[in-house]
């Protein structure tokens, strides 16, 4: 499995766990095609996100103008974890490739408006917190 597809099931394993409090490897197994087979990313970054979530959201939340984050959709929600929790606690991605990756995945999910949000949000806490390199997404067009 590509990190790409990867991060795919991990978001919709973390929706799944919130909507429903279903215990996370049965949320991955249900989010996975029947040929796919989970790799360590996966076992890494759900559970991971678990452990830090309050924090991590503490940190969302931090960067939204006018909103509460319970008002963020949850697959928007789900991107954003994922994406935090890669840009400050997996040494192995870049933090511009985090952040670009959880674009392009929330575009995928909820279109371009999506991949805008996410990208506002998570460009401010990357400032914020001094995290990376800029992003190709970082200018008014995208």
């Amino acid at each position: 499995m590509n990190r790409r597809l990867a991060r795919i099931r991990a978001v919709q394993a973390l929706y799944q766990i919130e909507m429903t409090g279903i215990e996370w490897k049965l949320a991955l197994q249900s989010s996975m095609d029947d040929e796919e087979e989970a790799d360590d990313y996966l076992y890494d970054v759900i559970p991971g996100v678990l452990a830090v979530q309050p924090k991590i959201d503490e940190q969302i939340a931090g960067q939204l103008e006018h909103w509460a984050l319970e008002r963020v959709g949850n697959v928007d929600r789900a991107v954003l974890r994922l994406a935090v929790y890669e840009m400050q606690h997996r040494e192995d991605i870049p933090v511009n490739v985090a952040l670009n990756e959880a674009i392009n995945t929330a575009k995928a999910f909820g279109g371009d408006e999506a991949g805008k949000f996410v990208n506002g949000v998570l460009s401010n806490l990357r400032k914020a917190r001094g995290l990376g390199a800029k992003s190709e997404y970082d200018s008014e067009d995208h």
